[in-house]
């Protein structure tokens, strides 16, 4: 082959490994590629330059040049795998983690004040015998209000502002009786259901959720309840007395007055409104408008229409039933004075509760 066209392959060849070998990046390699190996690149051109050779030597031109486009096509391949290795470590270093360094402290959450209520409620009761029972949220009318003599046309059902959850409020059933479904206005319809599944004695609460169609700085549509039960012979509005005045004593760790004030309910005969000596003052305050006293729940023996309603012998039996809100507790425990801010999931708010 002639000696001139060996010579500046051999220079081209020179050249473009030197260049590779400089090449930082793969962007900088695929450049030069196409620079010596892509359609017009050096090495191309030089093929072109075959024609000009006498015919027993083009052969040999053609495999020099393909020998020297291999050779620095295996040159770039080569950089190639050596620049992935260098970024590869270059990434592992950036990304690796110094395990003997501090690790970083996760904040500590805390109950909600309304849950923490609820449960020192629960405890505080079930340390005085009660048992704990649960019913469903979606009720029906006979157990939300018939079972506790609060008929149709009774004026206490304007006082639940109701949820109605059927299509239309009230449908007929296959027997031709009206029934309709509804977001339970009190806890009440599980002590209906318990008297009717169990015989006395009976020694319950009932915790949970409740609805009311109401909203303001002391209502909500969702609000927490717990309702109390005690069925058997001889109970009288003494231990009635007796259990809420231990409970309140206890939930506020204080030697509080009790004060029971002549009420009404459906449910309870004779009623009464349960009222404790102010926890904020001893000569009276806003909180207990100047009072003295502060309202806190309702209660009273239980009706014998409700007990008819549930199969329980009311000539045999008596009992008492009361009804709190945790929410109102809650304000008055921790001095929270709108009860929106429960709700409101303010982790300024929340945090100071922790």
């Amino acid at each position: 082959m002639d000696i001139q066209f060996e010579s500046s392959l051999q220079a081209i060849l020179a050249k473009a490994l030197g260049d590779v070998a400089q090449a930082t990046n793969p962007s900088e390699l695929e450049q030069l590629r196409v620079h010596y190996l892509g359609k017009k690149g050096e090495l191309t051109q030089q093929l072109k330059q075959i024609g000009s050779l006498p015919p027993e030597q083009r052969p040999l031109f053609g495999d020099r040049v393909n020998q020297v486009k291999a050779e620095l096509a295996g040159a770039l391949n080569e950089r190639k795998i050596a620049l992935d290795s260098l970024a590869l470590e270059a990434s592992i270093a950036r990304e690796s983690i110094d395990v003997s360094l501090a690790g970083r402290g996760k904040a500590t959450g805390g109950i909600h004040p309304v849950t923490r209520t609820m449960q020192r409620i629960e405890d505080i009761f079930v340390a005085m015998g009660f048992g704990v029972a649960e019913g469903p949220e979606i009720e029906d009318d006979f157990h939300n209000f018939e079972a506790l003599n609060i008929p149709a046309e009774h004026p206490a059902r304007a006082m639940h502002d109701t949820f109605y959850v059927d299509s239309s409020h009230i449908k007929k059933t296959a027997n031709n009786a009206h029934e309709s479904h509804l977001l339970r206005t009190h806890t009440s319809p599980v002590q209906a259901r318990f008297m009717l599944d169990s015989k006395p004695p009976i020694n319950i609460i009932a915790p949970g959720r409740v609805y009311r169609c109401d909203s303001d700085v002391t209502h909500t549509p969702m609000f927490h309840q717990v309702e109390g039960l005690m069925v058997d012979e001889g109970i009288s509005f003494a231990d009635l007395k007796g259990v809420l005045t231990s409970f309140l004593q206890q939930f506020f760790e204080a030697d509080l007055s009790i004060r029971l004030r002549p009420s009404y309910f459906p449910f309870t005969e004779p009623s009464a409104e349960v009222d404790i000596s102010c926890v904020f003052c001893t000569k009276g305050c806003r909180i207990c408008k100047h009072t003295g006293w502060i309202e806190v729940l309702g209660s009273g023996m239980v009706h014998p229409e409700v007990f008819r309603h549930v199969g329980i012998d009311s000539e045999k039996y008596t009992g008492f039933a009361f009804g709190l809100g945790v929410e109102r507790l809650t304000m008055l425990r921790y001095g929270v004075d709108d009860l929106r801010l429960f709700f409101d999931n303010d982790l300024g708010f929340l945090e100071q509760l922790q």
